[in-house]
């Protein structure tokens, strides 16, 4: 006599049922399990080193909170030290990454819109540049453009990391992709009937149409300018100019010595606070940017 299946039956489209097993879901489940603990474990361990002291941070167990909660004391003395310049650091890493990115993410969505929607001779060789400039790896350009800015007398300025900053390749390839499946032609050509120019047509029409892609590559520019390290490492030699995450590296090359292990803990952990917080405010839109074209 024949046993009816343990596991739930799943329909398979088009074809004979299909039994889920338990075994294959608790192996998934594992796998993700592994894999969440292992992106989470070091932001824990961050989390509790910066509620420590000096003495404690050393002494007790680094996956676990001390007696005392030292997280505001450790910021008050973070803030004060060497005349409050990682405040100074912050600031900079914020104009670099939210001016960066937001200049970015408007000339990717222009030029996205033009490879997608204007037919010139020379588009494919130039989305195919773009697409080669995605797939070469940032730091190759860090040396050529520290000559070419050496030639122009702009390093050790704000500039010097500012505008490699307004310059996403991926951007322009997502915006391109994007709006030659969300911009219809047919909305582009009314636009033109009823009178309008061309870059009111795009900033009244494409620009609404493209905004999920738009918050996207915000986010991703945002993310990769902040962590970005060895461009203004390399640019910069006014610590006044630099942004957080170099100056964390050169505090903690000095091996506590100036300024002690607790500190700069607690400075690594307020400098990922601002990505949290871009996230959390955006997260809807960049979800459905993410999603967008998944479904008809």
């Amino acid at each position: 006599m024949n046993k009816a299946p343990s596991g739930p039956v799943k329909q398979a489209p088009g074809g004979p049922a299909r039994v889920t097993r338990p075994a294959g879901r608790i192996g998934v489940l594992a796998v993700l399990l592994l894999a969440a603990l292992y992106s989470l474990l070091p932001v824990w361990w961050l989390v509790v080193s910066a509620t420590k002291d000096s003495s404690d941070l050393f002494a007790s167990n680094g996956f676990w909170f001390a007696g005392r909660f030292e997280l505001v004391h450790n910021i008050s003395d973070l803030l004060g030290v060497q005349d409050g310049i990682y405040g100074r650091w912050l600031l900079n890493s914020l104009l670099y990454a939210v001016g960066g990115a937001l200049v970015a993410t408007l000339l990717s969505a222009m030029a996205g819109y033009v490879l997608a929607k204007y037919a010139f001779r020379g588009r494919e060789a130039v989305f195919n540049t773009v697409l080669g400039a995605i797939l070469l790896p940032a730091p190759l350009f860090a040396l050529p453009l520290y000559l070419l800015f050496s030639a122009t007398h702009i390093v050790n300025t704000f500039w010097a990391v500012f505008i490699p900053s307004i310059v996403s390749p991926f951007g322009v390839y997502l915006s391109r992709i994007y709006a030659a499946a969300a911009v219809p032609d047919e909305l582009l050509e009314a636009g033109r009937i009823d009178g309008a120019g061309e870059f009111r047509i795009f900033r009244s029409i494409a620009l609404r149409v493209l905004q999920p892609s738009l918050v996207t590559i915000f986010l991703f520019q945002f993310v990769t300018i902040w962590t970005n390290y060895l461009l203004p490492s390399l640019m910069l030699a006014n610590d006044r100019l630099q942004p957080v995450t170099v100056g964390l590296v050169a505090w903690k090359e000095q091996r506590g010595q100036t300024v002690p292990y607790n500190l700069i803990i607690t400075g690594a952990l307020l400098s990922v606070v601002p990505i949290v917080v871009m996230f959390l405010l955006l997260q809807r839109h960049w979800k459905a940017g993410l999603t967008s074209g998944s479904v008809k």
